[in-house]
């Protein structure tokens, strides 16, 4: 018998192996799509990634979109524990972070009402499997009972998976956007 975390695992080494070929041949302006989605939150507070390994760059939509508001990037402080995010310019300069992402030299923290969400997978419905640290599911869920929030996940397409191992703490998407296309999760 397979428990839980033994289908997450394999579902996250599948995930990856669909990844890195769809990094590796993905076209220019992978990003347009999530910019055409966040012109619909100018000024907005926003919360995105800077890319590790093989991830979809969301960098080009940040940069737009911080010309019409605050732009962050998450902080891991410690495990456990939910995400903090720092205020990004394109230009600023950057440190090396717990996990292998980049942060800001200096951190000026804010809350986002709008979050891209890095991913190893989703499912049309909403699902996102993420890398295991939870810190995505804790920080939403903190956000969330406190204002309106909206988890945009930003991904290949090919890290589609309409069999997701998920749990009750898993929180879901409001939006998918891949390379290709913008997906609104029904229910």
């Amino acid at each position: 018998m397979t428990t839980l975390e033994d289908r997450k695992a394999a579902a996250r080494k599948a995930a990856f192996a669909r990844r890195k070929p769809a990094f590796e041949t993905q076209a220019p302006g992978a990003a347009g799509k999530l910019s055409e989605v966040l012109a619909g939150y100018r000024g907005a507070p926003l919360s995105g990634f800077l890319p590790i390994r093989t991830e979809i760059d969301p960098v080009p939509a940040m940069a737009e979109a911080s010309a019409h508001g605050p732009v962050g990037v998450p902080v891991i402080e410690a495990k456990g524990q939910p995400l903090k995010f720092a205020r990004w310019e394109p230009d600023c300069t950057l440190v090396d972070g717990p996990f292998g992402a980049q942060i800001p030299e200096h951190q000026v923290y804010f809350e986002p009402e709008v979050l891209i969400v890095p991913l190893v997978a989703f499912s049309r419905d909403g699902g996102r499997l993420g890398y295991g640290g939870g810190f995505y599911d804790r920080t939403l869920e903190l956000l969330r009972s406190r204002r309106p929030t909206l988890a945009i996940g930003f991904a290949f397409g090919a890290q589609e998976d309409a069999d997701l191992p998920l749990e009750e703490t898993d929180q879901p998407l409001d939006l998918i956007v891949t390379e290709a296309e913008v997906i609104t999760p029904a229910g």
